[in-house]
């Protein structure tokens, strides 16, 4: 027999071995479907202007006792027809489809006074089919967001001190075009006596306002706060802090509270060496009802922290990273963007792969930005590194999933709680991606003497085009020529080694290279216990492996910890501690009491409505990280950390 005739006979064979388990799988009585053929029925975006013309937009924002944002919008229209128009969906700054369709309702769309009909798509359920008349020269939309009224539902943006509009979530736009092709025409009624402030306009603004027409894609940028108590703070030329806060005592800031921040602009052009805003503001909302938030913009950003940003000065520097952060990104994420997070429009899935450049590297110069301008203390950012590379030195995660992979994680998950997060890792992009850039940088100025370092990068890379407020994307080959540009090296295999691959290490070369050496000691530092602070929880993560939060909620058991070994899990509630009822100082003296012995410390824990008495072994008493210095005089460290 020839191969070619065995090569036939075993094909033969196997289809009559695969047609008789297909036989014995699905029986001949049994019904067998096929799919229905999906077709994409909305136009795709082209880079032409939208021939209907300028669309008008307007809000009435004035109810917000019941946090209800009433709209009507005007949208021209070249011809009549099939016409679709959209809510966004894919929102920049998100990393994940976070549109907010589920909270609009009563739609009605009209011509010439004529209801129309409509029909939601079915693949896409932000997108409106509409049939237009003969001759339509305008459609007029109108429906209502209905913001969250508590937290469960989402992010609080209406109270009765102050609201946080963002556009995407109260405007509709024609499917088919650029949203840089889309012109927009808005007004916003706000609750009387109020002020607001956007990047749309200078300064703060009254409590109605018709704002300059500009493309959909700039607008959607350009979110607005608005409240009873505001007052804006010049930073530098057309830099402006606008802030509104629940009480009027808590806008009162000192001399001495606003100079960082005037310092963070400063520290932040001389990193850089360009501007990508015309003009900038910080939309900072200081509250304990409206939800917080971080939302980068070109021209601005949504800043939410508690109340007592500036009455409680002392204690709040992990809040004061937020401003540090978002004002990064109008360089790194804004005007640089890695090119699969850039999209035509709103509908265009992001790829999210270099967040470990856009937020990495945001994250990393945000912290030295926080020193370098005052906005926390060198010792405060040392605390800061020192727990990160913490956390990654003793995360099991790191074994099996990269930090590339994590980039995933906001369309995976949708920030959305996890039970094991030191072992499932979550957008770690953030953390880990500034761990590796303070290697890059320690890396840079050792191989170099000290000449050169990111900074050398930073500039290059997103200092270029000075005023320039578009968007220049880049890929990793991009990151790779311009490393290289600064100094030669193999920084291909040094990110691939770092960010493509899991690692049963993670690399912390960037402390000890920068003269320092991470070591654990049983008192907390004043970093820490701010960070315990400010989020209302005692962690021990370092030592028994549990972070607990109010009323003795376990939030957190690091995964392979002692808790962890005990059998404990998020969710489940600390009763009691070796007999007493449970409190923070209480199973802090436990551990110690523990330290060097071979007796456990009794646990009570409520899991659902069981209780049970857990024993969890562990005598290497409290540990908490800290930054250790070893080198002699003003190291690498030191040096990054050091105002220009």
């Amino acid at each position: 027999m020839s191969s070619i005739t065995r090569a036939l006979c075993g094909v033969a064979s196997f289809a009559l071995i695969a047609s008789a388990a297909q036989a014995q799988l699905q029986p001949a009585t049994n019904s067998l479907p096929q799919p229905v053929t999906i077709t994409d029925t909305i136009p795709p975006a082209q880079d032409v202007r939208y021939p209907g013309g300028t669309i008008s937009l307007a809000v009435d924002a004035s109810d917000v006792t019941r946090g209800i944002f009433s709209v009507k919008e005007v949208i021209p229209v070249a011809q009549g027809g099939k016409f679709t128009l959209l809510m966004p969906k894919w929102l920049p700054g998100n990393h994940s489809p976070t549109g907010q369709i589920d909270k609009v309702a009563n739609f009605a769309f009209s011509v010439d006074g004529k209801t129309i009909p409509w029909v939601r798509d079915t693949v896409d359920v932000t997108a409106f089919h509409l049939d237009l008349p003969a001759g339509a020269k305008a459609v007029t939309v109108s429906f209502q967001y209905l913001s969250p009224t508590t937290g469960n539902q989402g992010r609080i943006v209406a109270t009765p001190d102050m609201l946080s509009l963002q556009w995407d979530c109260v405007a509709l736009y024609p499917a088919g075009y650029f949203v840089r092709q889309i012109p927009f025409s808005a007004t916003v009624q706000y609750p009387k006596g109020w002020k607001s402030a956007t990047a749309l306009a200078p300064g703060l603004s009254g409590d109605t306002v018709t704002y300059p027409t500009v493309d959909f894609e700039t607008l959607v940028d350009s979110p607005a706060i608005a409240g009873r108590n505001m007052v804006s703070h010049e930073l530098a030329p057309g830099v402006h802090l606008d802030v509104a806060a629940d009480r009027p005592d808590q806008l009162v800031a000192t001399p001495e509270q606003i100079a960082p921040h005037k310092k963070l602009v400063e520290q932040a052009v001389k990193l850089f060496g360009a501007q990508h805003y015309d003009h900038y503001d910080f939309l900072f909302t200081l509250s304990d009802t409206l939800g917080g938030e971080g939302l980068e913009h070109h021209r601005s950003s949504e800043d939410g922290t508690g109340a007592d940003y500036f009455t409680d000065w002392a204690s709040n520097a992990p809040d004061r990273n937020l401003l540090a952060h978002e004002f990064t990104h109008s360089w790194d994420g804004k005007f640089r963007r890695p090119a699969d997070l850039w999209t035509p429009d709103y509908r265009t899935p992001m790829q999210d792969t270099l967040l470990w450049v856009y937020e990495g590297q945001t994250q990393f110069w945000g912290y030295v930005l926080q020193a370098r301008s005052g906005l926390g203390t060198k010792q405060e950012m040392l605390d800061s590194f020192a727990m990160t590379a913490a956390y990654y030195q003793n995360s099991p995660g790191k074994t099996w999933r990269s930090v590339e992979d994590t980039t995933n994680d906001p369309i995976i998950a949708q920030r959305r709680p996890k039970a094991w997060t030191s072992d499932q890792w979550s957008e770690d992009y953030y953390e880990a991606g500034k761990l590796v850039w303070l290697d890059a940088d320690q890396l840079i100025r050792e191989k170099t003497g000290g000449k050169k370092s990111l900074e050398d990068f930073a500039r290059l890379f997103f200092g270029v085009r000075d005023r320039d407020w578009g968007v220049l994307p880049y890929t990793f080959q991009d990151i790779v020529n311009a490393l290289n540009t600064v100094m030669p090296y193999d920084w291909a295999t040094f990110l691939n080694e770092r960010i493509n691959a899991p690692e049963p290490a993670f690399p912390l070369e960037g402390i000890t290279r920068g003269g320092y050496r991470l070591v654990y000691k049983d008192k907390p530092s004043d970093f820490w216990k701010q960070r315990e602070n400010g989020r209302k929880i005692a962690d021990f993560s370092y030592s028994i492996g549990l972070t607990i939060g109010k009323a003795g909620a376990i939030s957190g058991v690091f995964w392979g910890g002692p808790a962890f070994d005990a059998g404990l899990t998020a969710g489940s509630t600390l009763i009691a501690v070796d007999g007493r009822d449970y409190s923070k100082d209480l199973l802090s003296s436990a551990i110690t009491a523990a330290k060097g012995g071979n007796q456990p410390i009794h646990l009570l824990v409520k899991q659902n409505d069981q209780y049970r008495d857990v024993m969890v072994k562990w005598n290497g008493g409290l540990r908490y990280p800290t930054l250790e210095k070893v080198g002699k005089g003003e190291t690498g460290l030191d040096k990054l950390l050091a105002a220009k």
